[in-house]
């Protein structure tokens, strides 16, 4: 027995085709959680092979995009700027937050990083293990580019989306006529 049912074990096939994950966990809601995990991580590695496009693992994409973005902010004035420096700061998070996960120092690690693409060094990433920056693609750690470019995307989208929500907010705030302060307290309780 397993779990809530019978289970049939067909153990030393000859070549098999198929093969099975049992997953078990302490709760009902673990368990929910490796399915999930087990399933996404398959659809990564299905879409790797259907596409045949992938980027270096380990925070390198984003970090050459960083490096790329500041080159680019370089030349603009103001707000544009700005906005595009901190959207560079925006994607070192990943690699950061690789870094903080692994009890790694977030700093050293993206300085580390930083060093290795500006001497063009683009694959270089984060290892988690080593505890250093090395070649992603030589470790064969890699990501699929169409799930990297849909991140990208998406956190993209929702930062405009939040933004645009902001503008219409102080637009209605500036739309509303200031109160006196003999008006406002007219507004208070007694």
């Amino acid at each position: 027995m397993m779990g809530n049912g019978a289970v049939i074990a067909i153990r030393d096939c000859p070549n098999p085709h198929a093969a099975c994950l049992v997953l078990r966990g302490g709760t009902e809601q673990v368990v929910n959680a490796l399915d999930r995990a087990v399933h996404d991580a398959i659809r990564v590695v299905g879409v790797l092979i259907k596409d045949g496009s992938f980027v270096p693992g380990g925070g390198a994409p984003e970090v050459e995009l960083a490096l790329h973005l500041r080159e680019y902010a370089a030349t603009l004035k103001g707000r544009e700027q700005l906005a595009v420096q901190k959207f560079a700061d925006a994607l070192e998070v990943i690699p950061k937050s690789l870094a903080e996960n692994a009890g790694l120092d977030q700093i050293d690690m993206l300085i580390e990083l930083r060093s290795h693409h500006k001497k063009g060094q683009k694959s270089f990433g984060l290892n988690v293990y080593k505890g250093r920056a090395v070649d992603m693609t030589g470790d064969g750690v890699v990501e699929p580019l169409r799930v990297k470019t849909q991140a990208i995307k998406s956190a993209s989208e929702a930062a405009a989306m939040i933004l645009r929500i902001d503008d219409v907010i102080a637009a209605q705030k500036s739309a509303q006529p200031k109160k006196s302060a003999a008006d406002m307290a007219a507004d208070m309780p007694e």
